[in-house]
């Protein structure tokens, strides 16, 4: 079947639907003029210059101001003005943000939201310490920017030097500790390498102000992790018999010296009653002494019978027998009753 295409052409432009050819199109849009042309481009100049000499800052931070490429003022927040662009240039620094950086490990946000660390291998956290035992001691810095000139102008690369410092200050605490201090005194280790770091980030100039130093877990590098804990099992068993022993000797001492003052408290009673028994008695002998001289006959008299008293209960039956007495018959049944 043949098509006859004069035939529809023909229809096509009674319709009016005959689309226009493409040089016509070309021709139309090359005679179209923007009415105005120079007033409209001077207002898209003056839009872009408007917007840029109006910024606005956050409420936790500060619009560090260059002028020509040097620092005039900084800009608190809110709306603030400034010259366009070219002239004046802004640089947003928050003050208010906690920054933190990572040292031998780093943590990954997990699917569920939660924080897991891993181990890097790039020698930081190894560290010799001060028993020449070498520990890997992974650790955080957390710190805020106190002075915002300083820190975008007085130092090159800020994060690179932070962590250097960083890594100077913990070997050096580190270097004076044993290894048992840097497993069990993380907390104390931690403040004063806080402190030195503070004090060599103040002397750079940086602008930085540390807020908290948090050491992780400390141990001890794979390879020699058996060894340690074995070390370790050994010095706790040490320990334990150390402690079992002192145990024993702070009961058997104790008791020991108790008795030895009770022998000794015993002793001074005994010697103490002695010497006031002999003083009594020497007492008593003078007293005696001084009656008898004073009436001889009635003092030995007394003495005698005293004597006697004392004597006779101790001799048990007594028998008298007159002196005249020959006959030894009466004294067959004396001791029957």
């Amino acid at each position: 079947m043949s098509w006859d295409w004069e035939k529809l052409k023909e229809q096509q432009q009674k319709r009016g639907d005959m689309p226009p050819q493409m040089d016509e199109f070309i021709d139309k849009v090359n005679k179209f003029k923007l009415p105005g042309r120079p007033i409209l481009i001077l207002l898209i100049i003056v839009a872009l210059i408007g917007s840029s000499i109006f910024y606005t800052v956050a409420v936790d931070e500060v619009g560090v101001v260059q002028r020509f490429g040097k620092h005039v003022r900084v800009g608190n927040p809110g709306l603030n003005f400034k010259f366009p662009a070219g002239i004046e240039k802004v640089t947003k620094v928050k003050v208010r943000r906690v920054y933190k950086e990572e040292f031998g490990f780093r943590s990954t946000r997990t699917v569920g939201g939660r924080f897991s660390s891993e181990s890097e291998n790039d020698g930081v956290a190894l560290m010799l310490t001060g028993d020449l035992n070498v520990a890997l001691v992974p650790w955080i810095v957390q710190y805020k920017i106190r002075d915002p000139y300083s820190y975008l102008f007085k130092v090159r690369d800020v994060t690179r030097l932070l962590r250097d410092l960083s890594e100077a200050a913990m070997r050096l605490v580190v270097g004076d500790r044993s290894l048992d201090e840097v497993i069990s005194k993380r907390e104390e280790i931690a403040e004063e390498a806080k402190k030195v770091l503070q004090a060599e980030l103040n002397q750079a100039e940086t602008g930085i102000k540390l807020e908290t130093i948090e050491m992780k877990r400390t141990n001890v590098p794979v390879p020699v992790q058996s060894s340690f804990n074995e070390v370790n099992q050994a010095t706790q068993e040490k320990e334990k018999l150390i402690y079992q022993a002192k145990e024993g000797y702070n009961k058997a001492i104790p008791a020991a010296k108790g008795e030895a003052e009770r022998t000794i408290k015993a002793a001074e009673g005994y010697a103490l009653d002695r010497i006031n028994r002999a003083k009594g008695d020497a007492s008593r002998f003078t007293s005696v002494y001084e009656e008898y001289v004073n009436a001889k006959d009635v003092t030995k008299r007394r003495l005698y019978l005293e004597t006697l008293k004392e004597l006779f209960p101790k001799l048990g039956q007594k028998y008298i027998i007159d002196a005249d007495q020959k006959n030894l018959l009466p004294f067959l049944n004396l001791g029957k009753k």
